[in-house]
């Protein structure tokens, strides 16, 4: 497990408002301190995808063919150049990226998603 961060912040203090910035702007409520979340796996459009803080998100989609009476499974690599800057837990859980309208830079996904996660990874508690 890793302690808390958040991308672009350059000590604790900044990084609490910049959490608290970022919940606003999501439209949630920050976490308080032994609820933050580091990463989820969540289930979208048939792949599997990790929403890690400050990692680009990634995936997995793995497919199966008969061919020749045979199985052949196949699994596809996906990324995405969205940095994820934090994620909050509830119902859904909130991810926020560093995305359009935070950056210029475009995206597939929204910027916050919404995701029910397979897995969560909790920060430490400090």
């Amino acid at each position: 497990m890793a302690a808390f961060f958040l991308p672009r912040a350059s000590d604790d203090e900044q990084a609490e408002r910049l959490y608290d910035a970022l919940a606003e702007f999501a439209g949630c409520e920050p976490a308080p301190a032994g609820r933050r979340v580091h990463s989820i796996a969540f289930t979208h459009e048939g792949a599997q995808w990790v929403a890690e803080v400050g990692e680009e998100l990634s995936g997995r989609r793995t497919t199966q063919q008969l061919r020749r009476g045979e199985l052949i499974e196949r699994t596809e690599h996906l990324s995405s150049s969205s940095r994820v800057l934090a994620v909050y837990p509830g119902t859904p859980f909130v991810v926020v990226t560093d995305a359009q309208p935070i950056t210029g830079a475009p995206s597939e996904w929204a910027n916050p998603f919404t995701a029910q996660p397979d897995r969560v990874t909790w920060f430490d508690v400090t």
